[in-house]
């Protein structure tokens, strides 16, 4: 993985993605979609999760405000994975004692995206759940990467597509798109989308990512996680590199897993995110061990 710090014309890529949005918001093909506000608890979460040493009680007092956010985690923290450390838990701050503040964390976010972006439509079957998974393994893949934040990886994992129930529900006639875009061989994914709706799911993941105040790295990784031809580039920060490329790997793990088959953008650009994080195949094999593990257990 790079170490080099940031130039001055990374903070520019930022800032152009930001104003791009924002301009797009304003007066072009993203002015009528529509953005689902912050949950209010996530909001608070962010706010108590930005201080060097998180108060435990009052994120504990955050999941309590939530009965059922509260419920998921008491139903965690007494399911298989940590029945046998004790007693039952029946109280949140005992549950995020148990499974730890991080990985509560990790849950209460889940929890409240999910809630303020419902998926209904048969086109994203599971998409929550599947978000969940591509997360523990962005996360996975993260502890093996020095210099990379857990909690940003497990974000990238999660909001990685949320662009498409965003679209779904804002845009006439996405749907066709979707399986339009599935089936054609001819061109990517997202240019199907533009050629249709001249907006993509990247693009909107990363005006979500906006909108709600998450981190600007989040934003810019998201907005180019399908410009794989960008990685390495000198005007793009290091960390938004290192997702994208983590995000691959970790989507074409997650199939693995699944029975799948690798996808167009894995056969394409595996050897430069391989290159990138500086990763040969046996690191690769560890990793699928590590998340095939890991998701096993979840």
């Amino acid at each position: 993985m790079q170490n080099s710090a940031p130039s001055h014309a990374g903070v520019s890529r930022a800032q152009q993605i930001r104003d791009d949005l924002d301009q797009s918001r304003r007066r072009g093909p993203l002015q009528h979609i529509h953005i689902p506000p912050c949950p209010a608890l996530l909001a608070q979460l962010q706010q108590a999760m930005s201080t060097p040493e998180p108060d435990l009680n009052l994120v504990a007092r955050i999941a309590s405000s939530d009965v059922a956010m509260a419920a998921t985690l008491l139903r965690i923290a007494n399911g298989p994975l940590f029945r046998p450390v004790g007693l039952p838990c029946t109280h949140v701050g005992q549950a995020m004692t148990r499974i730890g503040l991080r990985e509560s964390v990790a849950v209460m976010t889940a929890f409240l995206a999910q809630h303020a972006i419902p998926v209904n439509a048969p086109q994203l079957a599971r998409f929550w759940e599947r978000s969940t998974k591509r997360a523990i393994a962005m996360v996975t893949i993260a502890a093996e990467l020095p210099g990379l934040s857990l909690d940003l990886a497990h974000s990238f994992g999660l909001f990685l597509h949320v662009g498409q129930p965003v679209l779904l529900q804002s845009v006439r006639g996405y749907a066709a798109t979707m399986a339009e875009a599935a089936a054609r061989i001819d061109r990517p994914y997202i240019a199907t989308e533009n050629a249709n709706h001249r907006t993509d799911h990247a693009v909107v993941g990363a005006l979500v990512v906006r909108v709600w105040n998450l981190p600007p790295t989040l934003m810019g990784a998201i907005r180019l996680h399908h410009d794989f031809t960008a990685l390495g580039a000198n005007d793009i920060e290091p960390e938004v590199h290192t997702l994208i490329a983590a995000g691959l790997i970790a989507e074409h793990l997650m199939r693995r897993h699944e029975g799948l088959p690798e996808d167009d953008d894995w056969a394409q650009h595996h050897a430069a995110a391989m290159q990138w994080l500086h990763i040969g195949h046996d690191e690769l094999a560890h990793w699928q061990e590590a998340v095939t593990a890991q998701l096993d257990a979840v």
